[in-house]
């Protein structure tokens, strides 16, 4: 199973091999964008891209590494804006907003990414790619942890809103949500998202004549 990249910088390469993985991802998008995921093959993308098959198959083993590497190599960007960019998605907002802007950008990035996620299916196993997302939990548990919730069990809040974020629900729920385009789709689960953690984030405790109901 595809293993979403977590926090921290990507492991260092040769300078040659880093140039043939930028350039053979480079190519590798061009194809998609032109004629779509399925019809970029590892013969295709060697040609396309002028090196040998060799390379291709040492540097990704097969059709579904390619689509594997695309997703890890966005992740990281979009890694990047988490830790370093702009607020609200970034530092510097309070927690609940960042913790609702988190869920819209990873909303967008996952519906935008859903025919390179089906790609990166390699056959053997029952859940898409993308669907284990360490990155993911360690932040929402972070952000959880900094908006003072009382006695809720932080670890397993994080867990189930993570969920919410993951693969399965957004590659393969079968919805007329998700056959709308791709900007209407990400606007409505973005709007539940938000709605979902604003509930989360509201006091529970209502104080009446010196009592505390829930």
């Amino acid at each position: 199973m595809h293993q979403p990249v977590t926090w921290g910088p990507p492991r260092a390469e040769r300078a040659d091999a880093a140039r043939n993985r930028r350039h053979l991802l480079a190519t590798a998008r061009e194809m998609i964008a032109g004629q779509g995921a399925d019809k970029l093959t590892m013969d295709g993308l060697a040609e396309r891209a002028g090196l040998g098959k060799g390379t291709v198959f040492r540097r990704f083993g097969t059709r579904a590494g390619i689509f594997q590497a695309l997703l890890d190599d966005d992740e990281r960007d979009f890694q990047e804006q988490v830790l370093s960019g702009p607020a609200p998605l970034g530092p510097g907002a309070p927690p609940l907003d960042r913790l609702i802007a988190y869920g819209r950008a990873r909303i967008d990035f996952l519906i935008g990414h859903r025919e390179i996620a089906r790609a990166a299916l390699d056959g053997r196993e029952p859940v898409p790619a993308g669907s284990q997302t360490p990155m993911s939990r360690a932040h929402i548990r972070f952000l959880l942890g900094e908006m003072c919730l009382g006695p809720a069990d932080l670890d397993v809040l994080a867990t189930q809103l993570t969920a919410a974020l993951d693969g399965p629900l957004l590659l393969y729920l079968s919805s007329d949500t998700l056959t709308e385009a791709r900007p209407q789709v990400s606007e409505r689960l973005g709007r539940g998202w938000q709605d979902l953690v604003r509930r989360i984030g509201r006091p529970t405790d209502i104080h009446l004549g010196g009592q505390t109901q829930a």
